[in-house]
């Protein structure tokens, strides 16, 4: 019996592993999605809030995300269409998303749209709303009524909860053994607004409560690994070890988004957990950006933003990434706030626009990014020379070597506009110049008034003398460490690429002092393709005036290309 029993337990333990088709693999320095057992990068796109909520709209559109390039689509799953009765479930709209996915070889995001999208419950059912004795609103600091349902009403989470479990079961009946949704994401920007907390009743004795020891086990433990936002407001009262919110981190706004944080993160948790024992997907939560100055409540308070990363991690343990949505100026910082040594860099929404091929490329080869998405995607441009469209041909081709090399520490990524021209890397003994393509003096688009589209890229060290530059809008120059150290000035060239006249009379002081070392050439750059199995093919040799005559790499704007460039040395 006892034999029989372990049998039964195993075999139940093996299905469950079986159907799940992605994971998360985490290494020290990396995270990667695993999808079938292999490393996958999100090349990816969400849909428009209303875009999946008729079965023709999503019929149209995903055969052209097909066309567009990518592997991925993130789809809103509306509380209030799912169960427009209360207890009465219709999961049409889910079911024609899984449909069309699988035509169109793409894989799934879901998007939970349950009691909250940007702050508000709009997407909860009318018979939520109009109930709001049952399912009570955050209230303001004056007393006003918001539209967003309260985190403190066990009414509302229980409501929630139910028709996610609901959710969750059906997918897990017609997704478990294809595998299409890849990871869900639940709810949508959450955060406070017009006030920093809520002021309801339920809320304030909570707020008055001492700050949970849960909470307090965490802080201490990994004090020296604290967010720097989280652990000064906590420095700052002396590092009390119990307490009230306003005891231990202070009296202020500040004080009030963290005690709301926690509070959105115990929501959270309880819904994470429901997907975890029913489908068992990796789990992430976005975030709307504390931007422009602004402070909480007037962007969403309390949502899963960088410098609260400590408190819904110890709230929401079962959820893996917090991931940013990105629409404000000031790009490459934003990401790295969000690539922490204990948080994956994904981007599920980025305002759409044509940079947004070469910042996808940026993200891979910099942070190790898990995926890349620009909302309303469906309002791109399927043409074939579309940047987007050619980011992600390359980036998908690109796959099996990206996925190699992750978090080895050999991938730089590349991003510049007009005021960031220029990046210098040091590898061993050499010094990687790259610049933006427009700094060449030979095109015309550079100088004819017009704002400079974005320029960027991977650069990828195989070996001491071997490199992969990919991207678009890109030059880069190889040198020896001794080059430099010759004290060779940067040269000002006409658009025929030769110096201008004078160049050798103004710098003729470089040529006083002897060069001594050696000196590095392109001794080969091509063109290639990625095959599946990570190998290489020649589609042409890049030399004369393709390379400027042996003196750098290229990639014109508008162009995406992978290139394959060998190195020699002479003295």
């Amino acid at each position: 019996m006892k034999k029989t029993t372990l049998l039964l337990l195993f075999i139940l333990l093996s299905a469950t592993l079986s159907t799940q088709k992605s994971s998360l693999h985490r290494e020290d320095t990396f995270t990667q999605l695993l999808v079938e057992g292999k490393p996958f990068l999100i090349l990816g796109g969400e849909l428009g809030n209303s875009s999946a909520a008729c079965t023709q709209d999503i019929e149209r559109i995903f055969p052209k995300l097909q066309r567009m390039g990518l592997n991925t689509v993130l789809v809103p799953a509306y509380w209030d269409l799912i169960e427009p009765v209360e207890g009465q479930y219709d999961f049409t709209l889910t079911d024609k998303a899984i449909e069309q996915a699988r035509a169109n070889n793409l894989k799934i995001i879901f998007l939970w749209f349950g009691a909250w999208k940007n702050s508000m419950s709009c997407y909860t059912p009318l018979w939520f709303k109009t109930n709001y004795n049952k399912y009570p609103r955050a209230i303001t600091q004056n007393g006003k009524p918001l539209e967003i349902a309260s985190a403190f009403s066990d009414n509302v989470r229980q409501a929630d909860n139910r028709a996610f479990t609901e959710w969750m079961k059906h997918i897990a009946d017609v997704d478990k053994t294809h595998g299409t949704v890849i990871m869900i994401q639940i709810e949508n920007e959450i955060g406070m607004l017009e006030s920093a907390r809520d002021y309801s009743q339920a809320a304030n004795q909570a707020f008055q409560a001492p700050v949970p020891e849960k909470l307090m086990n965490y802080l201490q433990k990994n004090k020296k690994k604290l967010h720097p936002q989280m652990l000064k407001k906590w420095e700052a009262q002396g590092c009390p070890r119990q307490g009230n919110w306003q005891a231990v981190f202070g009296s202020d706004i500040y004080t009030d988004e963290i005690f709301m944080a926690w509070h959105y993160a115990n929501y959270v948790e309880e819904l994470a957990q429901t997907a975890r024992s029913i489908y068992n997907v990796p789990l992430y939560v976005n975030a709307a950006m504390n931007s422009r100055g602004r402070q909480p409540g007037e962007y969403p308070s309390a949502g899963p933003l960088a410098h609260l990363i400590d408190i819904w991690h110890c709230g929401a343990p079962s959820i893996d990434i917090l991931a940013p949505d990105l629409y404000d100026n000031g790009f490459k910082d934003w990401v790295a706030q969000y690539h922490l040594h204990n948080n994956p860099l994904f981007i599920p929404e980025i305002r759409l626009a044509d940079d947004d091929g070469v910042r996808a490329f940026y993200v891979f080869g910099e942070h190790d990014a898990i995926g890349f998405s620009p909302f309303s995607i469906e309002d791109g441009s399927d043409s074939q020379q579309a940047p987007l469209v050619q980011s992600y041909g390359k980036l998908k081709e690109m796959m099996p070597l990206l996925t190699q090399y992750q978090g080895k520490g050999v991938m730089k990524g590349l991003l510049f506009d007009q005021e960031n021209k220029e990046r210098i890397l040091h590898n061993d003994d050499l010094v990687i110049t790259c610049r933006h393509y427009f700094t060449l003096p030979w095109d015309p688009r550079a100088t004819d008034g017009s704002k400079w589209p974005e320029g960027g890229g991977i650069i990828l060290k195989l070996s001491s003398k071997e490199y992969i530059v990919a991207g678009s809008g890109i030059v880069v120059e190889f040198a020896k460490s001794t080059e430099k150290a010759s004290g060779n000035a940067k040269e000002l060239l006409g658009e025929d690429g030769f110096k201008l006249k004078g160049e050798n009379e103004q710098h003729s002081y470089t040529e006083s002092k002897k060069f001594q070392g050696k000196r590095c050439g392109l001794g080969s750059v091509d063109e290639i393709q990625i095959n599946p199995d990570g190998s290489f093919g020649y589609i042409r040799r890049l030399n004369g005036d393709q390379t400027h005559q042996g003196r750098h790499v290229r990639i014109s704007v508008g162009d995406f290309k992978i290139l394959h460039v060998k190195l020699y040395e002479y003295e």
